[in-house]
């Protein structure tokens, strides 16, 4: 009789083990003897892991100093079960060995799959330690600069460390043999490497390295750029997997079998394809919203699913049976999805953290029903317990489905079935009609998408935005034929115009046509004179902001007090003859002529050149008339500020300077 399958979960108040089906009762501690195996009397304990064999459980705390302000040793290698000690005896006897392991980041020790080695990562070091000696170094692999490494899980005892870029070198990945670690057996060098995945598949014979840079230069991701290798740990094979769809890196996982491993990438809808050890594709499956693959322990199905931002949609598929879909499973908001010892059911949870409500444990069969529902409060783990294939043999698991459990039953019994496929929204005006393809997925028939790098709102490749052609500010309009005249009215955006709106546009491309013909023919626009000579009478460059202010607010009182006057005044006023109104002013005069000066080349401008004794006497001029308004303003009794007394202080010293230039009043 088969072994009966178990898991864990652990919430804000319980812990409890429970035996999945059919039975689903509640078990605590250890389920197959009932008894406590062993107490650890480490506090603070944040991390926590076993050995292969379940022989050891390590612990890491927090980092911390004694008294004498030396690090204390936090990673703790706790033995299970000590010959002669009982449980209530439990006490230092246990720890195997002590380490200082200050970053959280791979704090764990790795062993091998029999437990007869462990390894552990220093400055440049990898330490190898006899699992029943861990207070002295078996053996040291020295590699410089060092970042990760990974032991292999099969019988053949090897080992990939991973040497990231420095100093323009390209990062590498070399594996080598245990204990022979004079020269590596294989080694792979790339680029666009700043960290890697080391995955192994379960015989330690293949290597796939998943290399990550922190950056996209090309800004087509905003999680770097992502490239796929493949090593084989006697050096026979080293290769990069060529991937036939454009975008990021999902998911990748090796079969049990060890001959192929799945690859889920490209942009949404992603694209599923297995691969043999040769990283030859044998078989790619539907595009759609995809992640996540896992392979049944037995190897014989394939769930393709998608979680997080996704719908959380499970494909299974028969590879026994020319990859044929089983079903389809609706599992949202799943955080955590795993295969049952057994490959016949799927358990599927929502954990806290990452979300509060709804947290509850699900078991689907693998032929789509469900199995079992517990809803509960603030779940933050839940897991299979493990066994060995050994304690499964190979079933039919599609014959006979088992009847599902009284939750199940109870949960489907209260969900509501929509009456009607829900779909995305679509405004009144597009309703009823065919969607287009602009506005569909690549699965759905819909054009690839493809990344340019840029987050313009130009034209993109699934047709969204108007075409919009990048404009410099200030530049000649080019058309396509390299003229440098813009055309003349446009077909596709006049359509949208009314017919005063394109009488107007034609209007300003008109003269906008004609002033740029004047100025490829050398020619300018004509001045008025009178135009500007009233500019540069009311315009007041060479006043101080103070002289500027005073004139604004003397302007403001006259304009309202002129149009206070009586009507019968300002009738008066404007029956001068037409003469004496159209005449120009001595001042507009004066300012006529400084304006035909400058216009004219043969006549030079006291103002716009001299020399710089001259410039300094203007300066001075200036802050003298600056000040004289100071006092103006002071003998009406304005309140000054600090600086403004202080310039008026400078007089003196301003008259001396002007004296001393040789100016004079």
């Amino acid at each position: 009789m088969a072994v009966p399958t178990q898991f864990a979960y652990r919430t804000s108040k319980t812990v409890d083990v429970i035996n999945a089906a059919p039975l689903y009762d509640v078990t605590v501690i250890d389920p197959s003897v009932g008894n406590v195996v062993t107490t650890l009397l480490a506090p603070n304990v944040y991390e926590l892991g076993f050995s292969p064999l379940g022989t050891f459980v390590i612990t890491w705390q927090r980092p911390s100093k004694d008294d004498n302000g030396d690090a204390i040793k936090n990673l703790k290698v706790w033995q299970v079960a000590v010959e002669g000690v009982s449980n209530s005896d439990v006490d230092e006897r246990n720890v195997a060995g002590c380490f200082v392991q200050k970053s959280q980041t791979g704090w764990n020790l790795q062993y091998t799959y029999d437990e007869r080695y462990c390894a552990r990562a220093v400055t440049n070091d990898i330490q190898f330690y006899q699992s029943q000696d861990l207070g002295t170094v078996w053996n040291k692999l020295r590699v410089e600069g060092v970042a990760d490494f990974a032991v292999s899980p099969g019988e053949n005892h090897s080992i990939a460390v991973f040497v990231p870029e420095r100093k323009g070198q390209p990062a590498a990945v070399k594996v080598f043999s245990v204990p022979n670690f004079d020269s590596p057996v294989s080694q792979k060098n790339f680029f666009k490497g700043d960290k890697v995945q080391l995955k192994w598949n379960n015989e330690g014979t293949s290597l796939i390295v998943l290399a990550q840079t922190e950056v996209d230069k090309s800004g087509k991701s905003y999680y770097g750029e992502m490239t796929l290798y493949l090593l084989s740990a006697n050096g026979g094979f080293d290769s990069r997997i060529e991937l036939d769809k454009e975008g990021p890196i999902y998911d990748v996982t090796w079969s049990p079998s060890s001959k192929e491993f799945g690859v889920v990438y490209g942009y949404v809808p992603a694209k599923t394809t297995l691969f043999n050890t040769r990283a030859v594709a044998t078989h790619s499956f539907a595009l759609g919203p995809r992640n996540t693959i896992l392979f049944s322990p037995h190897g014989r199905f394939v769930l393709v699913a998608g979680f997080g931002n996704l719908a959380g949609q499970m494909d299974i598929y028969d590879l026994e049976k020319d990859h044929q879909k089983v079903c389809t499973i609706e599992a949202s908001n799943a955080s955590v999805c795993e295969w049952s010892p057994d490959g016949k059911y799927i358990l599927t949870a929502t954990t806290s953290p990452r979300l509060r409500v709804d947290n509850g444990v699900r078991i689907w069969h693998v032929g789509g029903g469900l199995m079992y529902n517990q809803e509960l409060q603030e779940l933050y783990h839940v897991t299979w317990r493990s066994q060995s294939l050994a304690s499964h043999p190979v079933e039919d698991p599609l014959h006979p489905i088992p009847s599902p459990h009284t939750s199940a039953l109870t949960y489907l019994g209260n969900v509501k079935t929509p009456s009607k496929p829900a779909g995305a929204y679509r405004p009144p005006g597009a309703r009823g009609q065919v969607t287009p393809l602009a506005f569909k997925r690549e699965d759905e028939g819909g054009a690839a998408y493809v990344s340019n790098g840029s987050s313009s709102l130009g034209l993109g490749a699934n047709g969204f935005g108007k075409p919009r052609k990048r404009v410099i500010p200030g530049a000649d309009i080019v058309t396509e034929d390299g003229g440098g005249l813009p055309a003349i009215g446009n077909a596709e955006g006049d359509e949208n115009l009314s017919k005063a709106a394109v009488k107007n546009k034609k209007k300003r491309e008109a003269k906008k046509a004609k002033e740029v013909a004047d100025k490829a023919a050398g020619l300018t626009p004509a001045v008025d004179v009178t135009t500007l000579a009233v500019k540069s009478s009311s315009a007041g460059s060479t006043r101080s902001p103070e002289r500027k202010d005073r004139k604004t607010h003397e302007r403001n009182r006259s304009k309202v007090s002129l149009d206070a006057r009586p009507r019968s005044r300002q009738g008066q006023n404007d029956q001068r003859p037409s003469t004496a109104r159209n005449a120009p002013s001595p001042a507009i005069g004066h300012v006529k002529k400084r304006v035909q000066e400058s216009l004219d080349p043969t006549v030079t401008s006291p103002d716009s050149a001299g020399s710089p004794q001259d410039k300094k006497i203007r300066a001075l001029l200036k802050k003298l008339r600056a000040i004289d308004d100071l006092k103006m303003r002071r003998a009406g009794g304005e309140k000054l500020e600090g600086t403004q007394i202080k310039k008026m202080d400078t007089e003196d010293g301003v008259r001396r300077e002007l004296e001393a230039l040789g100016w004079s009043d």
